[in-house]
């Protein structure tokens, strides 16, 4: 692949994936000295502005290196903008992925955006290690074993409902009205499963540094 294109990301303006062109690049760079047999390694952080083919706009993202890597295969992208605020903090990369992915088509088809709501409340429940051989079975798991509370499986069970609607034509179909409801529940799920956990490890942390400090 030619120095000035990127791996495969998707934009974040227009959601196009592909290689995008390098606009230029920053490098937060670090290295030590051994004093017998000098420099022994550098590593850092490089910040990219790249230029979506597509819609031409742009977008910065950040990855860690060090001088021991063989390929860029093993580069992770961290998108610093645009940031999707509608995506909750905390999510696993593969919830977020699907989350992301539903996105992607809740204006042009809601039926398809509820099917794969529905499908990322099963990744939720497997990332949970929820048993049970259905749906409502792994969510009822998740409520025995306090992963979430009672009232949060009706909300998750309207949102596996919703899914059902849109997967079998003959129950019914869905519109536009609902997709601020589907989208409200799911939200909701993700929120309480990942998002508080993760707020409050973060305030743990931060409360700890302070202690340190004094």
């Amino acid at each position: 692949m030619p120095d000035n294109l990127s791996k495969l990301v998707s934009c974040g303006h227009c959601n196009n994936i592909s290689h995008m062109k390098i606009i230029g690049n920053v490098n937060d760079t670090e290295s030590d000295v051994d004093p017998e047999y000098g420099p022994i390694g550098e590593w850092g952080t490089t910040y990219s502005v790249l230029e979506c083919p597509a819609c031409n706009k742009p977008n910065i993202v950040s990855y860690e290196w060090h001088d021991g890597m063989e390929s860029e295969d093993e580069i992770t992208y961290k998108t610093l903008f645009p940031l999707d605020k509608n995506i909750p903090i905390g999510l696993p990369e593969k919830i977020k992925k699907a989350f992301q992915a539903a996105n992607k088509i809740k204006t042009v088809d809601v039926n398809a955006y509820v099917i794969l709501l529905r499908r990322l409340l099963e990744l939720v429940c497997i990332d949970r290690n929820a048993k049970g051989k259905t749906l409502a079975l792994m969510l009822k798991d998740l409520a025995d074993k306090n992963e979430i509370p009672e009232k949060l499986v009706n909300v998750a069970k309207g949102l596996k409902d919703f899914g059902n609607i849109g997967a079998h034509a003959g129950i019914g179909e869905l519109s536009e009205k609902e997709i601020p409801i589907v989208t409200a529940l799911s939200t909701a799920i993700l929120e309480y499963v990942y998002s508080a956990p993760y707020l409050a490890t973060l305030a743990e942390d931060k409360l700890k540094t302070i202690k340190a400090k004094k």
